[in-house]
């Protein structure tokens, strides 16, 4: 058994931690969707500019789950224009 972990950095010009959270959701959610995977916020709970989301998927295919985390993190970057990308961590356990 693969667990295929992505841990994204997010910068969002948010002006209230209202903001920053409806973006998050947002992504959330979407990512749910898309592509059938768990989604959390992690990290800079509390911090209105910037946030950290893990994305999590199980498999038995190591390249299938690196593959998916790749995707990913390239589907945060090219479809959100209300935040940038800061950074992308995959990890496989």
């Amino acid at each position: 058994m693969i667990i295929g972990v992505c841990t994204i950095e997010l910068d969002i010009p948010a002006a209230s931690l209202k903001d920053k959270r409806r973006v998050i959701k947002s992504i959330i959610a979407r990512l749910r969707n898309k592509f059938n995977i768990s989604v959390a916020e992690v990290d800079h709970l509390d911090s209105w500019q910037r946030g950290v989301i893990a994305a999590v998927a199980v498999s038995n295919d190591r390249d299938y789950v690196h593959g998916l985390m790749s995707r990913v993190a390239g589907w945060v970057e090219e479809s959100r224009l209300d935040c940038e990308l800061v950074d992308y961590e995959i990890e496989l356990i």
